[in-house]
């Protein structure tokens, strides 16, 4: 375990979660899709900037938390030796498995806005094929 966690590029890691950061931020913005968002969730300018520190705190960690276990899936996938390809794939099965279909149930059972999910999920696509391709490259 200590020898695998010696292991881990860590600047890759720090990177990919920023490269998150980075994406959600252009994501949810008003030359992307914040307008249509704040639509469909209710959420106002004003709550939105109320609530922007506890927000972004959360979805630091989380983008950490992403970006080690996506590295550690395609680490594990191609057997320690990644490329774009590879990177690429595993962040896109990882999105389909554990993503879209934590999401998709959402719009099926609780009726809530297919655009909300598409949104929502667009912007976890983008990331992880960004991530992916990073450690698919930088290993």
């Amino acid at each position: 375990m200590i020898q695998e966690i010696a292991n881990i590029n860590w600047l890759a890691v720090l990177v990919a979660a920023i490269l998150r950061l980075v994406v959600g931020s252009i994501w949810f913005s008003p030359v992307a899709f914040v307008k249509p968002w704040q639509q469909l969730t209710g959420v106002t300018p004003e709550s939105m900037r109320a609530g922007l520190g506890k927000a972004i705190g959360v979805d630091i960690v989380l983008s950490l938390v992403m970006s080690l276990v996506l590295y550690h899936a395609i680490m594990y996938a191609t057997n320690m030796a990644p490329n774009a390809v590879g990177g690429l794939l595993v962040a896109l099965l990882s999105w389909l498995g554990f993503v879209l279909a934590t999401h998709l149930p959402l719009w099926a059972y609780e009726n809530r806005s297919f655009k909300l999910i598409s949104i929502g999920t667009g912007s976890n696509l983008v990331s992880m094929l960004l991530m992916g391709l990073l450690f698919g490259l930088w290993h």
